[in-house]
C-alpha cells in the first residue's frame, strides 16, 4: 500500500492535515455538502445569468436562491436514503448518473405542480426555471463523473488516509480473506494482527496462551491509538468471541466481527429490518407494482414506435415468404411466459414444417427444414419482429430471458438448477443473455446453462437503464449475429 507519510522538514504538517481529511466518513459529508452547494450556485446562477441576458437587470434572484435550497434539500436527503453518498457508491458511475437523474426529475416535477397547485409559477420565470433544470442536472452529472473517478483512482493508489486497526484473526484466515484486502483498500491500517489457533479455540475457555496475546493487544490498543479492532473468525466459534468480546471491555474503542466465508455470501444480498430483527433478502420478489407499471410503458412507448416504423418491411417480409414457399406467412409455436404461462409466440415463417408439440427440434446449421428466404430471416432476426405485437398484447416484454418452447422447458427445468426462476419475468424480445452473444443452438447443455446464467443476472439486477442497454446494444449487435440459423 502506497505510504503518505513524508519525511520531517519537508512540509509534513500540510500532509498530516491531508491525511486527516482523506477518510471515507470525510469523502461521504464532502459529496454531500458540495451537492448542495451545488444546486444552491445553480440555482442563483441561472436565474442570475437569464436574466442579465434578455432583461440587461438581475431579477428574483433572492426566490432563486430560495427555490435552490429547496431543490437541494429534498436533493440531498433522497440520495442518503438511497445510501448513495457512502464511498462504495459513490464509485458506480451508472447507478449514480441513474439516480441523480430520476431524482432530480422527480424532486423538479413535484416543486413544479406544487407551484402551479398553489398559484405561485406566475413569480417565477419559465426560461430561468429550465435553464436551472437543465444546467443544475449537467452540473450534477459532470461532478459525479469527477467523484466517482477520483474516488476509484484514490482506492486503486492507496490514498485514503490511515486509520490505525488491529486484526484479531482464527490462523489462516488473515492472507486469504477478502474483507481483509477490503479494509487495506480503504485505508485501515493493521498495526497489529493477532493469530489464534485451534487449539486456543477448542478450549473450555480462554486459555492461558490467548490471554497472553490479548494482554499484548490491549497494549498495542493503548500504545498506538489504534481506532478500531476487527475479529475475524468463524461464527459458529460463538465462545471464543464472546471471550475475546469480554476481554477486550477495558479498552474504550469499537470492536468489530467481520462475516465469515459461509455467512459472507447471504449478507451480500439486500438486508432488510423487521421490527427489531433483520433479515437478508437471498431471492428478489417479481417486481413490484410501481416497476411493472414502469416497464409497461416503457414497452408499448418503444413497441408501437417499432411497429410504426418496422411495418413496411415486414410487409414486405411476408410478400416474400409467401413467393418464397407454400404455408402461412405467421408461424405460432406455444411458450411460457411469466409464472409458467403459456402463450402463442408470433414469428415469420423460416421451415417448411410447422411443429409446435412435445417434440421440437431446434434448427441447427444447414437444416434443410429452413427455407431460402427463412436462412436470411433468421440470421438478421427479422423473422422475430411480430412478436412486438405479442410485447402489445402484454404476453412478452421487449427486454427479458427469451421463451423456449414448452417442451425444451419441460427438458430443461430437470437438467438446470434455477432454470424455473426465469418465469418470475415475462420473456423478452431480447435478453441480456443475446446481447452478449448466447443464442442460437445449444447443442451442449453447458451452453444453455451460460443462458440461464444471464437470465438470473438480469432478473436480479433489472433495472429501466438496464432495459434501455440492451435495447440499444440489441439493435447495434444484432446484424453482426452470425450464431443464429
Amino acid at each position: 500500500m502506497v505510504s503518505l507519510e513524508i519525511p520531517p522538514g519537508s512540509g509534513e504538517h500540510p500532509r498530516r492535515t491531508w491525511n486527516r481529511l482523506l477518510r471515507p466518513q470525510f469523502v461521504e459529508h464532502a459529496v454531500l455538502v458540495t451537492d448542495y452547494v451545488l444546486i444552491v450556485l445553480a440555482s442563483l446562477a441561472c436565474s442570475v445569468g437569464y436574466h442579465w441576458i434578455t432583461t440587461g437587470d438581475i431579477i428574483n434572484e433572492k426566490a432563486f436562491f430560495s427555490i435552490g435550497i429547496i431543490v437541494a434539500a429534498n436533493f440531498t436527503a433522497i440520495m442518503a436514503s438511497r445510501r448513495n453518498y457512502r464511498l462504495k457508491n459513490l464509485t458506480l458511475l451508472a447507478r449514480q448518473a441513474r439516480d441523480t437523474i430520476i431524482i432530480w426529475c422527480g424532486v423538479y416535477g413535484t416543486l413544479t405542480v406544487v407551484a402551479f397547485t398553489l398559484k405561485i409559477s406566475d413569480e417565477f420565470s419559465r426560461g430561468a426555471a429550465t435553464l436551472f433544470f437543465s444546467g443544475g442536472l449537467a452540473a450534477l452529472l459532470s461532478w459525479r463523473f469527477l467523484v466517482a473517478n477520483s474516488i476509484s483512482h484514490a482506492l486503486a493508489n492507496g490514498s485514503f488516509a490511515r486509520k490505525k486497526i488491529i486484526i484479531i484473526s482464527e490462523r489462516g484466515l488473515n492472507a486469504s480473506s477478502r474483507p481483509f484486502g477490503e479494509l487495506r483498500r480503504y485505508g485501515y491500517h493493521p498495526v497489529k494482527t493477532c493469530e489464534v489457533t485451534q487449539e486456543e479455540i477448542s478450549a473450555p475457555g480462554i486459555s492461558g496462551s490467548l490471554r497472553s496475546k490479548l494482554a499484548d493487544v490491549i497494549q498495542a490498543a493503548k500504545s498506538e491509538r489504534i481506532e478500531d479492532i476487527y475479529l475475524l473468525l468463524g461464527w459458529q466459534h460463538r465462545r471464543t468471541i464472546d471471550g475475546i468480546l469480554n476481554t477486550l471491555a477495558v479498552l474504550p474503542i469499537s470492536v468489530h466481527l467481520i462475516p465469515d466465508e459461509s455467512a459472507a455470501r447471504f449478507l451480500s444480498h439486500p438486508i432488510s429490518n423487521v421490527g427489531s430483527t433483520w433479515t437478508t433478502e437471498l431471492q428478489r420478489p417479481p417486481m413490484t407494482r410501481l416497476e411493472l407499471a414502469a416497464k409497461r410503458v416503457f414497452d408499448l412507448t418503444l413497441a408501437t414506435a417499432a411497429l410504426i416504423t418496422l411495418l413496411p418491411l415486414m410487409l414486405v417480409t411476408a410478400l416474400l415468404i409467401k413467393l418464397d414457399s407454400r404455408g402461412p406467412v405467421l408461424f405460432l409455436q406455444k411458450r411460457n411466459g411469466f409464472n409458467g404461462h403459456a402463450f402463442n409466440i408470433f414469428k415469420f415463417r423460416t421451415m417448411h414444417v410447422l411443429e409446435d408439440g412435445p417434440v421440437v427440434q431446434q434448427a441447427k446449421r444447414n437444416d434443410p427444414r429452413i427455407t431460402r428466404l427463412g436462412r436470411w430471416l433468421r440470421r438478421s432476426s427479422i423473422d422475430e419482429l411480430p412478436q412486438l405485437f405479442n410485447v402489445i398484447l402484454d404476453d412478452m416484454s421487449l427486454v427479458g430471458p427469451r421463451p423456449h418452447a414448452a417442451s425444451h422447458n419441460s427438458e430443461y427445468e430437470k437438467l438446470i438448477a434455477n432454470y424455473a426462476f426465469r418465469h418470475h419475468v415475462k420473456p423478452g424480445l431480447t435478453g441480456w443473455a443475446q446481447v452478449n452473444g448466447l443464442r442460437g443452438e445449444t447443442s451442449h447443455i453447458e451452453q444453455m446453462e451460460r443462458r440461464v446464467e444471464h437470465d438470473l443476472w438480469y432478473i436480479n439486477n433489472w433495472s429501466p437503464w438496464l432495459d434501455l442497454k440492451i435495447v440499444l446494444q440489441t439493435i447495434v449487435t444484432t446484424l453482426r449475429q452470425t450464431a443464429a440459423y
